[in-house]
């Protein structure tokens, strides 16, 4: 039996921001954005963006950009469009409407669709979990970010007539009593994925109590996307964590042992355990970050939080904002030492810019790629573990 592939992802970007953004910064939102769409294996063949103090309440783009759009997407075409923000149930149903009558029009085999940011994230979610627990994390998410484009359109969902949303976007057919009788299987699975959720955080409190009875101290491991966390874990503990230059390129939580030496004469020490979760980025919405709290479990109650951060990117100061917001949000209040890895990408000068500025943090500058700053980031855990 054939089996039928999925067409290929050809991209269209956009994103709406207020006119005082400046062009670096607008810049930095769409190489975020495609580098999403790459992680995802899609192909972004164009890119646009509005200035606009407000989004429009009926699309969210504005009537003529969508109809350019729309257009442009023809022309190259392109069979998706990702908008770079998280839009209300009726905006996208709006514009996958408009992409849906076009696509009838012209008889286009692979039809137009739109999703928006966390659609691409939880899809991104859902290509990279392997295990058990984050696939029902994910589905808990992906549930709760659909949930209001099934029930949040009142009158106009009973007009059209929905049946589901697919992680394909929607197909029609089916009306109100319907709508109520998934209203009530969706209750039912959540109600079950946050029970066997429990049990998940259950076992895992176990496995750190244990860990606490044995003495081993536990620190966190923190992270914007593609700061070299996963290097930083596999040269402290040899563990073999995935590596990619890649956003999201691992999903679940790591844990790895690693040999501290207290006494450099007589080379005794202590092993303590290094614990990596999930990745942070920019807007985030809370929901999504709640779905995921057993996993973030292991930052908030580990000893000492290690803010893995590249160096090299230029938006430093606004990456570290983005965790640290993250992690008062999830009352993860521990003491942080800020690992500022990938200094071998920057000159001296800017290194000391670097170390000038965050003075009154407990900061080291290390170099995974060529292995220096590790002693010093050594001591320094020996003496916040003491």
């Amino acid at each position: 039996m054939e089996i039928e592939q999925q067409p290929e992802l050809r991209v269209f970007l956009a994103d709406i921001v207020d006119k005082q953004t400046p062009k670096y910064l607008l810049e930095d939102r769409m190489r975020e954005l495609e580098n999403l769409v790459n992680t995802y294996w899609g192909i972004v063949v164009l890119q646009k963006y509005q200035k606009k103090d407000f989004p429009d309440h009926n699309t969210y783009v504005w009537k003529g950009k969508l109809e350019e759009i729309i257009n442009d997407m023809l022309r190259m075409n392109a069979n998706l469009l990702i908008i770079g923000n998280a839009l209300k149930p009726s905006q996208i149903y709006q514009i996958n409407e408009k992409l849906r009558i076009v696509s009838e029009e012209n008889n286009l085999k692979d039809k137009m669709q739109a999703w928006d940011r966390i659609d691409l994230i939880l899809k991104i979610f859902e290509k990279h979990a392997t295990w058990w627990e984050a696939r029902l994390q994910i589905e808990l998410a992906a549930i709760k970010h659909m949930w209001p484009r099934i029930y949040g359109m009142g009158m106009e969902l009973s007009r059209q007539g929905w049946s589901s949303w697919s992680w394909w976007g929607a197909t029609r057919g089916i009306g109100e009593t319907n709508t109520e009788r998934m209203k009530r299987h969706l209750k039912e699975k959540v109600m079950k994925i946050e029970k066997k959720l429990v049990e998940y955080t259950q076992m895992r409190k176990l496995h750190r109590d244990a860990r606490k009875k044995k003495g081993m101290p536990t620190v966190g491991i923190v992270w914007y996307t593609n700061a070299g966390k996963s290097s930083l874990l596999n040269a402290m503990t040899k563990k073999g964590v995935l590596a990619e230059n890649k956003l999201f390129a691992t999903l679940w939580t790591n844990v790895g042992k690693c040999y501290l030496i207290t006494d450099p004469t007589t080379w005794l020490g202590k092993e303590i355990l290094l614990n990596d979760t999930i990745w942070f980025i920019r807007d985030l919405p809370p929901k999504l970050i709640k779905s995921f709290s057993s996993t973030l479990e292991d930052s908030i109650e580990s000893d000492l939080l290690l803010h893995v951060i590249d160096a090299s990117d230029p938006f430093v100061d606004e990456r570290i904002e983005v965790v640290h917001d993250v992690l008062k949000d999830i009352w993860a209040n521990q003491d942080k030492i800020l690992v500022f890895n990938k200094i071998d990408l920057l000159p001296q000068e800017k290194i000391d810019e670097l170390k000038e500025h965050f003075k009154d943090s407990q900061a080291v500058f290390i170099s995974v790629k060529e292995g220096k700053g590790f002693e010093e980031l050594k001591a320094l855990l020996c003496e916040k573990l003491k």
